[in-house]
């Protein structure tokens, strides 16, 4: 792997390439799309939490004025089990049931129904006109009593998926288990034990584009569907697979994305316009209210988290024990692996041991959300580890530094790390002057790790070389988090050619190879790794078309600096050829010039973080202001600088408001009651300071550029961070989130 200071054009920070588009209004995003004869199509979802759908009756429906089709849940086939792939969780069947109820509805909002008009208000008319009979169940609500033997059940089909088959069904879908070593033998050596509950509620990804496609299924039913989406292949797969179509016949085209942060990996409105579509014989666009988006589509599990943890005087951990229970939502699927995964990856731990519960109760199935399961886990471990570090009189990063995990630490699920920057986090942290600085009068200082393990998976792409040399790249990961920009400094390093000679383009799914969803902070890593792999191969086409116009054999041919050159000791009279040269002369040397690869991407380097920051809290409102806010982040190699920088910060950003205000609140009956912008509170601007950022770079000797995906890590610290300045602050421990004023309040009087 060549060293950073030969890089030309990997670490520079050029325009964005989007960058005109979005502020100009021009590009277009899921709702954006109008097509010929179009029509709207609109869902009815459930007034209850849990009920049972004793009736349906469309046909006041199909009677309203513009109404081309109804339907419901007895429309769709019959789908059971098979995994559905990529981040969303669950299975297939369970898909199928959450984008259209049949026997039962188990959240409110839960879809029950769906029209298409020729208006959003003539759909939205009709389906006041549909007729559902319900016979209303109690709603299980609390993840710790939905656990209990004698608890209302979700699913009275759902058992524990154990080697062996429960007696009884039960809320317990899934267990999660990792351990190693001795716990009892640890907990005996300590010198200190620390023993906690910490209580995280769920919250939303908050993005600002709601969910929007449009399908348009022909007469054979065959089609195109166009949705925002961070993986319009497997959305296609799983849309084919609920239809009971072949995925030949239905082309997915990817929109530009309005945020998504895991929240669109899996489908809600494809199969649903589609069905509209087929069955009315026009175009159907489906958008979600910001409500819907509440109410009906996965935010992050809420969890109660008991955490046992043993130090020794010097602050070495001696055991640790995790127990935590993670709410799915009314469908099995919580992250409960990914947070066990996280929980104690950064540290040297001989002595553990963690369970985690995938619990199904009356709320939206959670989706993924930016290393889903890490934050919640880790914020009890880390809070865990502070309130260590003050009762041993200990500096947080030094604590940590005396357990962190390095090159040769054998993660908590298995492997052995390679080279690592977790160190190298902790004591550029030490040294940053915003944290030599004293800690502000009156507030609180909090230091938190952050760690997700990435992940690799399938990508493919292709170069293709046009007459002047310049370069198109086309992959099929729809660009979240600046990946055109970074498959484009990637392919022009590789090349040797400037940074604007490549243009690249996000493919549908006819246009090129698989690639899997963009997320898990897998783009960068394995459809970069795609992306070089077919540059090579152009390199390769290059070198065969120079040395076959020199008389030369291939591997006399060298390719520096974006040319083919004689190879040293070569004795030929030859002057180098550009890409540009070669690429213009491709007709009368064999034809168009074009790279391609498909990888199953292996080595994806864990990405470490440490944070910290200072908080204040007013004893009398209970407000909490953040006054200065550091991350530090391990990017193996940062391939654009900005982009890293601004994942840094929008994780920050998104942390500090789950810690600070954002949280679901139900009613008794299971009712949403904070369903828009306005009493779900994300940050706005002045909620927070100018979050700065230190970028780490310990090259992941498993990429060519030495590439760690850089998107989830940045949200794990910040609940711990905030946790912990809060619990300074205050002189007291803090274990509940949100620290909203109320809560705030609420502790101090207690």
């Amino acid at each position: 792997m060549a060293e950073a200071v030969d890089y030309k054009q990997i670490g520079t920070r050029p325009v964005r390439p989007d960058g005109v588009d979005k502020v100009t209004g021009r590009a277009r995003f899921g709702a954006d799309l109008v097509l010929p004869n179009m029509i709207h199509g609109k869902i009815l979802r459930s007034p209850h939490a849990h009920a049972r759908i004793k009736s349906i009756d469309l046909s006041g429906a199909l009677e309203m004025p513009g109404v081309a089709a109804a339907i419901s849940g007895s429309d769709f086939p019959s789908v059971e089990g098979g995994e559905v792939g990529g981040e969303g969780g669950g299975t297939l069947g369970d898909v199928a049931k959450n984008i259209m109820a049949r026997d039962k509805v188990v959240y409110h909002g839960h879809a029950v129904a769906a029209v298409a008009a020729a208006s959003v208000t003539q759909a939205e008319a009709a389906l006041e006109a549909i007729k559902v009979e319900y016979e209303v169940l109690p709603p299980v609500l609390d993840v710790v009593k939905a656990m209990e033997a004698d608890s209302v059940l979700v699913d009275e089909n759902n058992y524990t998926n154990l080697p062996e088959k429960p007696e009884k069904p039960s809320n317990i879908a899934n267990i999660g288990h990792l351990e190693r070593g001795n716990v009892e033998e640890g907990f005996e050596q300590a010198d200190l034990i620390i023993e906690r509950e910490y209580k995280i509620p769920m919250a939303h990804q908050g993005y600002i584009e709601p969910h929007a496609c449009v399908a348009s299924i022909d007469e054979t039913g065959r089609g195109t569907v166009w949705c925002c989406t961070q993986g319009h292949f497997e959305f296609r797969t799983m849309t084919a697979n609920l239809l009971g179509k072949d995925m030949a016949d239905l082309k997915f085209i990817a929109s530009e994305i309005g945020g998504g942060f895991g929240g669109k990996t899996v489908v809600y409105l494809e199969p649903v316009a589609a069905l509209l579509s087929e069955k009315a014989g026009r175009p159907v666009k489906m958008t979600m209210t910001r409500e819907e988006v509440f109410r009906a589509t996965g935010p992050t599990s809420g969890t109660v988290t008991r955490v046992k943890a043993g130090f020794k005087n010097d602050g070495t951990i001696t055991a640790a024990q995790t127990w935590s229970a993670f709410e799915a939502g009314a469908y099995a699927g919580a992250p409960t692996m990914p947070g066990i995964m996280a929980i104690y990856a950064p540290y040297e731990l001989e002595n553990f041991v963690v369970d985690a519960y995938d619990v199904l109760v009356n709320k939206p199935k959670v989706a993924a959300y930016r290393a889903p399961g890490a934050p919640q886990t880790m914020h009890a471990f880390e809070c865990a580890l502070d309130e260590a570090a003050i009762a041993l009189d200990m500096d947080p990063l030094d604590l940590r530094l005396v357990n962190a995990a390095d090159e040769g630490t054998q993660a908590p699920y298995g492997p052995k790390f390679p080279p690592i920057g977790f160190k190298a986090c902790l004591e550029a942290a030490k040294n940053h002057p915003n944290y030599q600085k004293p800690v502000p009068e009156g507030a609180g200082r909090g230091v938190a790790a952050g760690f997700w393990f990435n992940i690799g998976m399938q990508s493919s792409a292709e170069v293709n070389i046009n007459e002047n040399g310049t370069v198109m790249v086309i992959e099929g990961s729809p660009d979240i988090g600046g990946s055109r920009a970074s498959m484009a400094l990637m392919a022009a390093e590789t090349l040797g050619v400037d940074y604007d000679r490549v243009r690249t383009q996000v493919g549908d799914t006819e246009s090129t190879g698989f690639c899997n969803v963009t997320g898990g902070s897998r783009t960068t890593f394995a459809t970069g790794m795609a992306v070089t792999q077919a540059c090579e191969d152009v390199i390769a086409e290059c070198k065969n078309r120079v040395a076959m116009t020199w008389g030369l054999d291939a591997d006399q041919v060298e390719w520096q600096d974006g040319k083919a050159v004689p190879a040293p000791g070569v004795n030929a009279d030859v002057q180098p050829l550009s890409l540009a040269e070669i690429a213009g002369s491709a007709a009368k040397t064999g034809g168009p010039i074009q790279g391609r690869a498909s990888v199953n991407a292996q080595g994806a380097g864990a990405s470490f973080a440490i944070n910290f920051a200072d908080l204040k809290i007013d004893r009398e409102t209970g407000k909490v202001d953040v006054l200065s806010y550091t991350a530090i982040q391990d990017a193996g190699k940062a391939i654009h600088p900005a982009y890293v920088e601004g994942q840094m910060q929008g994780g920050a950003a998104q942390g500090i408001g789950w810690a600070l205000n954002e949280e679901y609140i139900f009613d008794e009956d299971g009712v949403m009651e904070n369903a828009g912008f306005l009493d779900y509170r994300i940050p706005v601007a002045s909620d927070l300071p100018m979050i700065e950022t230190e970028i780490v770079e310990v090259p992941n000797p498993s990429h060519p550029y030495g590439v760690r995906g850089v998107g989830e890590t940045p949200i794990v610290a910040p609940l711990a961070v905030c946790s912990n300045a809060a619990s300074r602050a205050l002189g007291q421990r803090l274990t509940d989130l949100p620290l909203s004023p109320p809560n705030v309040l609420a502790a101090l009087d207690g």
